[in-house]
C-alpha cells in the first residue's frame, strides 16, 4: 500500500468516525433527555456505553489525525531529501567545474611563468645591447697597460695558480687542480702589430658573461653568447675573427660548467677560423692552441696536449722573439706536459729556458723566477735528484731574504703571490728533508710553512733553520 492510499484511507476513517460520533451524540442526547423524564437504570448504562464509545471514537479520530500529520511530515522529509539530492548533484557539478577551472588556471600560470622567464632573458639581452651601444660609442684611449688579451683569456692566469700536487705529496702533477698551463698574453701581442684588435663590444660581452658565470647563471650566459654569435655570423660571416672570439667566449662558459667536450669542439672551430682568417702563425692561433692543450691536460690527455702546446710555443717564438715573457710562460706549459709524461730531460730544458728569460726580463728576484725554480725543483724531486732540488729551493729562499723581508710579508703590504711561493717552497723543502731522513728539520720547516701566511716570524725562523741545515 502506498503512502497516498494510506492517506486516503485515514481520511475516509476520519469521516466515518465523525459521522458515527455525530450519530452517537444524537442518541446520547435523546437518552439524556429521556433519562430526565424517565429515570431508569438501564438508560444510565446505555448512556455510559454511548459515552465510552464516543470517547473511543474521539481517540480513533485523534490517531487518524496523527497518522495524517505523520504522513505529511514524511512527505516533507522526502521533499527535503529530493532537494538535497538535487543540491548535491549541483554541488558536484560545480566542484567538477571548479576543478577544470583550477587546472586551466594552473596551466595558464605555468605558461605565464615561462613567458616571464623568456621576458627576463629578453630584458637581459636588451641590457646587453644597451651596454654594447655604450661601449661602441666609448672611444676612450686610457686603457690599462696590462689589460689581458681576450683571445687568451679562457682560463685564469699564472698568478692564480694553486700549489702543485707534486709539491705537497708523492702523486703526479695534476694540472687540472692548479691551472699551470693557463697563461695570458700581454696586450702588445694584440692590436695593430698583428692586424687584429678585439672590438669593444666583445670585451663588454666578455665582462657581462663573466658576471653571469660567476653567479652560476650559465643559461643566460649561453643565451647571450649564442645570440651574439648568430648576429656576428649574420653580419660578418662565419669565417670572421670576431666569430672566433665569440666561440672562444662560449667555450669559457662550457669550461666553467665542466663541459670539456663541448669546449674542445668550440676551440677547434675557433682554431680553424683563426688559421684561415689570420694565418697559421698568428698569436691568436697560438692562444687557441694553448687553450686546447689546457683542456686536454685537464682531462689527463697529455699526449694530445703536447703537440698543440709545442706548436703554440713555435708561433710565439716567431711572433715575439725567443726572449719574450710569453714565450717563457709557454715553455712552462710545455715543461709541465712533458713532466707529466716522465719526459724529465725535455721538461728540465724548458724550465731552465724559462728561468733565463724571466731573469733577463724582470730580474733575479721576480716571482716568476721563483715559481719556475719551484717547478724545476719538484721535477728533480720526482727523479730523486735531491741535491739539485735542495739548491733550487735554497736559491728561492735566499732571494726572498735578500729583499726587504719585513715589508714584503707585513699584514699591511703582503702580496699573496710571493707569500704563496715561499710557503710552497718551505713545504717542498720539508718533503725533501724527510726523504733525506732529516725529520726534525722537516717538522720545524713544515710548522713554519703552515704559519707563514699570517706570521712573518715563522718564515724567518724557517729560513734560519735552512741555513743551519745547510751548515751541517
Amino acid at each position: 500500500m502506498s503512502a497516498d492510499d494510506i492517506f486516503q484511507a485515514a481520511k475516509f476513517v476520519i469521516q466515518a468516525l465523525d459521522a458515527l460520533k455525530n450519530e452517537y451524540e444524537k442518541i446520547l442526547e435523546n437518552l439524556v433527555q429521556s433519562a430526565k423524564i424517565l429515570s431508569s437504570k438501564k438508560i444510565e448504562e446505555k448512556i455510559n456505553l454511548l459515552r465510552n464509545s464516543t470517547n473511543r471514537i474521539d481517540l480513533g479520530i485523534d490517531e487518524a489525525h496523527v497518522m495524517i500529520r505523520l504522513d505529511n511530515y514524511l512527505q516533507n522529509v522526502e521533499g527535503e531529501k529530493h532537494k538535497l539530492r538535487i543540491q548535491v548533484k549541483r554541488l558536484s557539478q560545480e566542484n567538477a567545474w571548479l576543478r577544470n577551472e583550477l587546472g586551466s588556471t594552473q596551466k595558464k600560470l605555468h605558461e605565464s611563468e615561462q613567458i616571464n622567464a623568456c621576458h627576463s632573458i629578453e630584458i637581459e639581452n636588451l641590457r646587453f645591447l644597451k651596454d654594447i651601444q655604450r661601449y661602441d660609442h666609448d672611444n676612450s684611449t686610457n686603457q690599462e697597460n696590462h689589460e689581458h688579451d681576450l683571445i687568451n683569456d679562457l682560463f685564469s692566469s699564472d698568478d692564480a695558480d694553486d700549489e702543485q700536487d707534486n709539491q705537497s705529496n708523492h702523486s703526479k702533477n695534476n694540472i687540472d687542480s692548479n691551472d699551470d698551463l693557463s697563461m695570458v698574453t700581454s696586450q702588445s701581442t694584440n692590436s695593430s702589430t698583428n692586424g687584429y684588435e678585439i672590438p669593444a663590444r666583445l670585451k663588454a660581452l666578455h665582462t657581462l658573461v663573466l658576471q653571469y658565470t660567476s653567479q652560476g647563471r650559465y643559461e643566460i650566459a649561453v643565451a647571450l653568447c649564442r645570440q651574439a654569435l648568430d648576429d656576428l655570423e649574420t653580419t660578418l660571416g662565419h669565417q670572421h675573427p670576431d666569430v672566433a672570439t665569440m666561440l672562444n667566449i662560449l667555450a669559457l662558459v662550457y669550461r666553467d660548467q665542466s663541459k670539456f667536450k663541448e669546449a674542445i669542439s668550440l676551440l677547434y672551430e675557433t682554431l680553424s677560423i683563426r688559421e684561415e682568417s689570420l694565418g697559421f702563425d698568428h698569436p691568436a692561433v697560438a692562444a687557441t692552441l694553448n687553450n686546447l692543450a689546457v683542456l686536454y691536460s685537464k682531462l689527463n690527455k697529455f699526449k694530445e696536449a703536447e703537440p698543440l702546446c709545442k706548436r703554440a710555443l713555435d708561433i710565439r717564438e716567431k711572433c715575439l722573439g725567443i726572449s719574450h715573457p710569453d714565450v717563457a710562460k709557454q715553455l712552462m706549459n710545455v715543461a709541465l706536459i712533458c713532466e707529466n709524461q716522465a719526459k724529465y730531460n725535455e721538461a728540465e730544458s724548458c724550465y731552465k729556458r724559462a728561468v733565463d728569460i724571466y731573469i733577463k726580463t724582470f730580474g733575479y728576484d721576480d716571482v716568476n723566477v721563483a715559481k719556475t725554480k719551484n717547478n724545476l725543483a719538484s721535477s728533480y724531486l720526482k727523479q730523486q735528484k735531491y741535491l739539485e732540488a735542495e739548491q733550487l729551493y735554497q736559491d728561492v729562499l735566499t732571494c726572498v731574504r735578500e729583499k726587504d723581508f719585513q715589508s714584503l710579508f707585513s699584514p699591511a703590504s703582503r702580496r699573496h703571490s710571493e707569500t704563496q711561493i715561499v710557503t710552497t717552497t718551505l713545504k717542498n723543502l720539508s718533503l725533501l728533508y724527510r726523504r733525506q731522513g732529516l725529520y726534525d728539520a722537516a717538522e720545524i720547516i713544515e710548522s713554519c710553512a703552515s704559519r707563514a701566511h699570517k706570521d712573518s716570524q715563522a718564515i724567518i725562523q724557517a729560513l734560519n733553520m735552512v741555513q743551519q741545515v745547510n751548515h751541517l
